[in-house]
């Protein structure tokens, strides 16, 4: 018989490889960012919301804070790293206010981590007492991170598109999300399952809508298309006018 201990270790481990998926998943937004050479309409909030997120779970799963927590902060030290090349690429390529406000945003977390380490390991004194602490800031920075696409979620019924709410980023925090889910219930903590069970809804919530304006989405895309083309060929036919003129 397969020991509750394996069980949670596979089900760790299958939620590792699917979390450093959602990790990764942004990057055919930023391809598209890179290729523009401008973030566009994009939002950087979802991609802040998850460093800041990875960073307080570090925290929180630091031998001295929360033992035998190693898949726990494994996975969100890579994720960390990973989320924090995306913020600096967001901010290469913003402008102006924008910019400014994501490096400020950006040291706020920074700052803002580091005062809960420094805290929490200097005057609580017990990892009992430490694991509650850091448990409960991420359990609410946790449900703010899956909440950050609700910003993106309200474009999407606004513009009717999801041009600007990528497919493999809303799927990937979906399945990530009913994996840590069963996670937390093998391992009886409220702390991971809370956060990663809101996760899984809104997650859900980002599908329904993908595929309620989907094809709207499609034929604004194509629209769009056909009004470059046709303001293309009118100033092709000014040219050969002029042209005629001229001659």
């Amino acid at each position: 018989m397969i020991s509750v201990e394996t069980t949670l270790t596979a089900v760790g481990i299958i939620g590792n490889i699917i979390s450093l998926m959602l990790y990764l998943s942004p990057m055919p937004t930023f391809v598209q960012i890179w290729k523009k050479g401008s973030v566009g309409q994009f939002s950087s909030v979802p991609y802040l919301a998850t460093l800041l997120n990875c960073m307080l779970w570090v925290v929180y799963a630091l031998p001295m804070v929360h033992p035998h927590s190693m898949l726990v902060l494994t996975i969100n030290g890579i994720g960390a790293l990973i989320e924090l090349t995306f913020v600096l690429l967001f901010i290469f390529y913003s402008e102006g206010k924008q910019r400014f406000k994501v490096i400020v945003m950006l040291l706020v977390e920074f700052a803002f981590v580091a005062c809960i380490a420094v805290l929490v390991l200097t005057l609580a004194h017990t990892v009992v007492a430490r694991s509650l602490i850091v448990g409960s800031v991420c359990v609410f920075f946790g449900t703010l991170m899956y909440a950050a696409p609700l910003s993106v979620m309200k474009l999407v019924i606004t513009m009717k598109s999801v041009e600007f709410m990528p497919f493999s980023l809303s799927l990937a925090a979906f399945v990530n999300g009913i994996c840590w889910t069963i996670y937390a219930l093998i391992r009886f903590d409220l702390f991971i399952m809370i956060p990663n069970s809101l996760g899984m809804l809104f997650g859900l919530a980002q599908l329904i809508l993908y595929a309620t304006f989907y094809k709207s989405t499609q034929r604004q895309i194509e629209a769009r298309k056909v009004k470059g083309e046709m303001g293309l060929a009118d100033r092709e036919v000014v040219v050969v006018i002029q042209d005629s003129q001229l001659q």
